[in-house]
C-alpha cells in the first residue's frame, strides 16, 4: 500500500511539474500575442487544473488493465510471421505507423462524438467554454476522454504496432505525451498563422474553428494531422478566425456538475441547440 501511495505521489508531483512549465511557456506567450484579451478566463482556471489532474490520473488507471487483456489476447490469434514483421520494422518506421493508425482511430473517436448525442453529453464539457485558450485543452469530461484514448489506442494494440513490455510498448507512451503537450499548443489564445505548414499539422487556427459556434461547427477533429479531416470531408481552414466559441445550451458552473450531470446524476444533461 506504501509503495502505491509514492507512486500516486511521484505522478502527481509530476504533474504539477508539467504544469509549471506549461503555463511558464504559453501564459507569456498569451499575453504578448493574443488573439482575444479581457475574457474573463481566471475564474474558470481553478476547474480547469483540476480537470488537467483528473484527466491525467483516471483515464491512464481505467484503460491500462483493458489495454493489457487486448494485448494478450491478441498476442495469442496474431499469426507469428506478422508479429515478427511488424516487430523487425526499425523504430522511425513504428512511429510513423503509430501516429497514423492512432490519428485516423483518434479522428473518428472525436467525429463520433460529436455526431452521437449520448457521447456529445460528454463531449460538450470540452466545447462550453466562450473563450479558448491552452488550459482549455484538460477541460474534459473523463468519460470523454477515457473515450477518445480507447479509439486512438486499440488500434495500436490490432495491428500489432503496441506490444506490452517491449520497444513497441513505449510508443503509445511517447505519442500520449505528445499529443497531450500539442494539444495544450492548438488550444492557445495566440493570433499566430504558419503559412503552408497548416497545411501539414495542426495549428490553433485549424483547431479553433473545431470550437466555433457558429454554421462551421463540427469541423476540424484531427489532433495533429488536417490532412485527415481533408480525406473525410471535414476540413474547414479560412483566413479568418472564427466570430465565437461556446455551445448554445447553458451549461453547469461546478465542476461537480460537470462531472456528474451528463451521467444523469443531478439532473438531465443541458445540450447544444444544434446537436444531432
Amino acid at each position: 500500500m506504501s509503495s502505491q501511495l509514492e507512486a500516486f505521489a511521484l505522478q502527481v508531483l509530476r504533474l504539477v511539474v508539467w504544469l509549471g512549465l506549461l503555463a511558464a511557456i504559453f501564459t507569456p506567450l498569451e499575453r504578448l500575442f493574443a488573439l482575444r484579451r479581457g475574457s474573463g478566463r481566471m475564474r474558470q482556471a481553478p476547474a480547469d487544473i483540476a480537470f488537467y489532474f483528473i484527466n491525467a490520473l483516471i483515464p491512464i488507471a481505467v484503460l491500462g488493465p483493458p489495454m493489457a487483456l487486448l494485448a494478450v489476447a491478441l498476442r495469442h490469434v496474431t499469426p507469428e510471421g506478422y508479429i515478427a514483421a511488424v516487430g523487425s520494422l526499425p523504430i522511425w518506421a513504428k512511429l510513423a505507423a503509430a501516429l497514423v493508425v492512432s490519428e485516423v482511430g483518434g479522428y473518428w473517436g472525436h467525429r463520433l462524438c460529436h455526431e452521437f448525442p449520448w457521447l456529445w453529453r460528454f463531449h460538450v464539457l470540452h466545447h462550453a467554454s466562450e473563450h479558448i485558450d491552452w488550459l482549455v485543452s484538460p477541460r474534459a469530461h473523463p468519460v470523454d476522454q477515457v473515450f477518445e484514448k480507447l479509439c486512438a489506442l486499440t488500434p495500436l494494440y490490432v495491428l500489432g504496432l503496441v506490444q506490452p513490455n517491449t520497444e513497441g510498448g513505449e510508443l503509445a507512451a511517447y505519442i500520449a505525451i505528445f499529443g497531450t503537450i500539442w494539444g495544450f499548443f492548438i488550444h492557445a489564445n495566440v493570433r499566430w498563422r504558419l503559412g503552408p505548414l497548416e497545411w501539414l499539422v495542426s495549428t490553433p487556427a485549424f483547431h479553433h474553428w473545431h470550437h466555433t459556434n457558429d454554421e462551421h461547427r463540427d469541423h476540424n477533429y484531427s489532433a495533429l494531422f488536417p490532412v485527415v479531416d481533408r480525406l473525410f470531408g471535414t476540413h474547414h481552414l479560412p483566413k479568418h478566425w472564427p466570430p465565437s466559441y461556446g455551445v448554445d445550451a447553458p451549461q453547469p458552473e461546478t465542476l461537480i456538475e460537470q462531472v456528474l450531470r451528463p451521467m444523469g446524476i443531478g439532473g438531465s444533461p443541458a445540450r447544444q441547440a444544434s446537436e444531432p
